[in-house]
């Protein structure tokens, strides 16, 4: 099956079932990728687990994202069936306001560490996680460092100068 084709039997899939809650469909450097609705998203990802003939029930990754346009936050899953050797990639976005998304350790047991880190590096709150505490950071961290919240150099250094870096 080609790539092409794969994106549209998902797509008839995804749209048959969540019509009004896939808001984005394209192939990405020949990566099926769908973003949606984040109040969804834990449904989504359910229905294409368990169908029998999508089948994807391998969680290849989850990590979190930032849109520096925006202002958004959003976690990219990685799903895999196996036995057709499909990938597929799928999106979802928050404001930065409010960063919560449901929880998909209940689908895949191996999403409690990576939502975990997703956590503790872009502070996206997973809902219904059964354990969403920092992992690798220390816990007194009040700040989120994936975050492009701060800027890039040390402001108080004073032997820089701008026009070493051409502005």
């Amino acid at each position: 099956m080609s790539k092409e084709e794969l994106l549209n039997n998902i797509s008839e899939a995804l749209k048959s079932k969540f019509h009004g809650d896939i808001e984005r469909i394209e192939m990405q450097y020949d990566f099926p990728v769908f973003t949606v609705n984040k109040e969804k998203i834990h449904e989504i990802i359910s229905f294409l687990h368990s169908d029998p003939e999508l089948n994807f029930h391998f969680l290849t990754d989850l990590t979190g994202i930032q849109t520096p346009d925006e202002k958004h936050l959003g976690v990219v899953y990685h799903l895999h069936n196996m036995p057709k050797n499909w990938r597929i990639r799928l999106k979802t976005f928050m404001p930065m306001t409010h960063p919560e998304v449901s929880t998909i350790s209940d689908i895949y047991s191996g999403a409690n560490w990576m939502e975990r880190e997703t956590f503790d590096f872009f502070g996206i709150r997973f809902i219904g996680h059964p354990n969403l505490k920092r992992i690798l950071n220390m816990d007194e961290m009040d700040y989120f460092p994936m975050r492009k919240e701060y800027p890039l150099e040390d402001q108080a250094r004073e032997d820089k100068s701008d026009k070493m870096f051409g502005r």
